[in-house]
């Protein structure tokens, strides 16, 4: 056994497994915003990358060993370049030089050759701890990976003091549920003001069938992350968890908390059936819901995460030369996340048990991958040369992208209506308003709910920390206090250091 793990170790695999490195410290770096499983397409293109460049270099070198250590040098030049110029660029936006980088690499590479190439160097003695570098370099990655937050029981909650309701009464014919997140929609005031759109046809196709619009809502938080949190825990951040204090940077309970949520919790213990979408964000996504969708992944495109692993290395330049678009591509994953919402409708208001559906919508958030018609766009075409957006680049980008987005919801709200025994309840919520908006106006969100027979229970100012309690108490024989319609803005990275945000047009209600 000593004489096999010898040999085992003294063998220079090292040359191919390190391909797996870079695309798992990666991953690492970016655990919760994508899921493990986002790694098997560029883990296996990297590691056939450095299987290949070993077998070229044992070509060229003739000698397995020195070929090996040839790979190793390629590979991190090659998988850190990228890094390099990132860092470099947005360090020194000002400066040319990064464009001479290069250079340098190609210096380094010939440096490389030379070094190999000498006679008296065979890099024999080096194989054993090389491998054990890989080895380690590897385990280290893979350790600071977390495979846990879909696992054990679906039924549980996230956060220590979700206000759950065990009593609660299932009607006779009990209504299915639907909530829309619409990521950044806005209210109509602000989308005229800011915007000069007009989006009365929208809500006037809304009220038409029925919606009663938040006319003065604003969201309890900021962003996406701590805005879901609350609504969909029905609780204000500040007393859902000990671990949300100012001081605190940590998000993994608040991650958990979003896929293990109160409102989940009390229609899980009713009997409905939790339905769920891909959104392209793994902490938003409830993949251990009793129905997840997701498109086809041949379909889906690049992913985030392989655009920017593709970003990260020498192979950005297939891009910057047109040999490959990875915004085009990655559009395409948007759109048929997008699309993917919107065509199950019929099929999930057709099913007979009463559900739960949460589409999370990224729209009109960008990317801006859809014209008003439904056509596809170049995300790009909104973004400057330092892929960051300026106002009017935002504002096109957003307005071009919202009708489309109207249109699709009321075709959904038709379809969910003509479908449904029981007239249905549907939330339709921004999580927030749109970026690159002052304070307190980033917090405009737009807020429709169609709630038949409860409508005199909402009012102008409601706040998305309230619409379930509402849900419950007027459908389901809940007891759940209205609570206080309160605005926090909170910075990065001190998500939890809130500062309240008054409505102006709150008098009370």
């Amino acid at each position: 056994m000593k004489a096999f793990f010898s040999r085992l170790f003294n063998a220079p695999w090292y040359s191919v497994v390190f391909g797996a490195y870079p695309v798992l410290a990666l991953l690492s770096v970016n655990k919760g915003q994508v899921e493990p499983s986002a790694v098997f397409r560029p883990l296996l293109i990297s590691l056939l990358l450095s299987l290949v460049v070993f077998l070229a270099a044992r070509l060229v070198f003739r000698k397995t060993h020195k070929a090996a250590f040839f790979s190793v040098l390629f590979l991190i030049l090659f998988f850190t370049y990228g890094h390099v110029y990132m860092y470099f660029e947005k360090k020194f936006p000002e400066n040319t030089a990064v464009h001479w980088l290069w250079l340098i690499w190609v210096v380094l590479l010939v440096l490389s050759i030379v070094w190999v190439t000498r006679p008296k160097l065979t890099f024999k003695a080096a194989a054993s701890s090389l491998n054990g570098m890989i080895l380690v370099l590897l385990v280290m990655s893979v350790a600071q990976l977390d495979f846990n937050t879909a696992s054990g029981d679906p039924h549980r909650l996230g956060a220590k003091n979700a206000p759950i309701q065990e009593d609660l009464i299932l009607p006779e014919n009990p209504p299915d549920v639907y909530f829309f997140l619409l990521d950044s929609y806005t209210r109509s005031d602000l989308l005229e003001s800011a915007y000069g759109y007009d989006n009365s046809d929208f809500e006037n196709a809304l009220k038409e069938r029925g919606f009663y619009i938040a006319s003065q809502s604003q969201s309890n938080y900021v962003r996406t992350e701590i805005s879901l949190g609350s609504s969909l825990n029905m609780q204000y951040l500040q007393g859902l968890d000990p671990a949300f204090t100012p001081e605190s940077i940590g998000r993994k309970v608040l991650w958990d908390a979003l896929k293990h949520n109160a409102v989940r919790y009390n229609f899980d213990t009713l009997g409905y059936e939790t339905i769920n979408f891909a959104s392209g964000f793994a902490w938003l996504e409830i993949t251990d819901s009793d129905k997840f969708i997701s498109p086809p992944p041949i379909s889906s495109g690049m992913t985030e995460f392989e655009g920017l692993f593709l970003r990260t290395t020498w192979a950005r330049y297939a891009e910057k030369w047109g040999w490959i678009d990875s915004d085009v591509i990655m559009a395409a994953g948007y759109r048929d996340r997008f699309n993917t919402v919107f065509d199950s409708m019929d099929s999930i208001s057709k099913m007979p048990e009463p559900k739960f559906v949460y589409a999370h919508v990224i729209s009109p958030h960008p990317p801006f991958v859809f014209d008003p018609e439904g056509n596809p766009t170049n995300p790009a075409e909104f973004w400057n040369e330092k892929r960051q957006y300026t106002g009017k680049m935002y504002q096109k980008g957003y307005l071009n992208q919202l009708p489309y987005l109207n249109t699709r919801m009321l075709e959904a709200i038709d379809t969910i209506m003509a479908n449904s025994k029981t007239p249905p309840i549907i939330i339709i919520q921004g999580d927030h308003g749109p970026w690159l908006q002052p304070r307190g106006k980033n917090m405009w969100n737009f807020t429709a709910v169609y709630m038949p027979g409860h409508e005199d229970t909402l009012y102008p100012t409601v706040t998305p920390v309230n619409l379930f309690r509402l849900v419950f108490n007027n459908y389901f024989g809940g007891k759940y206090d209205i609570l206080e319609d309160v605005s926090y803005y909170s910075p990065v990275p001190k998500l939890y250091e809130f500062t309240e945000i008054p409505n102006p047009f709150d008098e009370g209600h």
